[in-house]
Parts: structure tokens; sequence; C-alpha cells
């Protein structure tokens, strides 16, 4: 392993499957996306004691292809909270299928929106 290791809270596991295949045989990069999405989707959310929805992703980058077997892990780390929002450093590492070799695959920062149930912007409560 030449990566150093993940940094933040493992906040999901999730295998790739053959379905989630592109035409070259890797994994779809939307696919990693919605992983990422639905890792910032369930820290925002418990940080925000409520409902989160995704207003913006910056700086994703593709570092590694994930393989079919391959088992995703999706780490994240609150880097601010604002009155509304929570930015969130999310990082993708793959453990090769039946190994023990774990390489950072994708990284990404996305930016949570506290919303009420009207689907209206909320103040995130204190910690």
């Amino acid at each position: 392993m030449t990566d150093p290791l993940p940094t933040g809270e493992l906040t999901m596991r999730v295998p790739a499957m053959p379905a989630d295949a592109n035409a070259a045989g890797d994994v779809f990069g939307g696919w990693v996306i919605a992983q990422m999405d639905l890792a910032a989707g369930l820290r925002g959310a418990d940080r925000a004691a409520g409902r989160v929805a995704t207003v913006a992703v910056n700086a994703l980058t593709f570092k590694k292809p994930v393989k079919i077997g391959d088992t995703l892990s999706v780490y994240s780390t609150i880097q601010k909270v604002g009155r509304t929002s929570i930015t969130i450093l999310i990082e993708a590492w793959a453990q090769r299928h039946l190994t023990r070799e774990v390489v950072k695959v994708t990284e990404g920062i996305f930016v949570m929106v506290a919303l009420d149930r009207a689907g209206l912007p909320v103040a995130i409560p204190a910690e």
C-alpha cells in the first residue's frame, strides 16, 4: 500500500458488483460518486440532526479505478459547519478483491444544506 491511511470517520462500505461496471470493465465513476454522496448525506444528516441535501460537489478527483469485486469504503471529515450548510471531505478507498491491498480511489468536497420539512434551509444546531 503506497497511499497514506484514510482520514475521517468510516461512514459506509459497499461491494462493487458487475452491474456497476462501465464499458471498460471498471466500475462506473457515477456509481462511485453516488456512494460518496450517500456517505455525505449520512454524515451531514447526523451533524444537522435532520434532513440534508447536496448543494455542491467541489474538487472531485478520481485517482484510481475501482474494480469489480473491490470493497469501497467511504470516509468523511466535517471541514466546516455554517449556519445552514456543512462542508464535508469525502474519501473513497478500495480494498482490492480477495487481497489486503487498499488504495485511495476518489476524493471530493461535498456541501450539504440542512432542510426543514418544507424543504427550506434551516439552521444547524450547535454541537
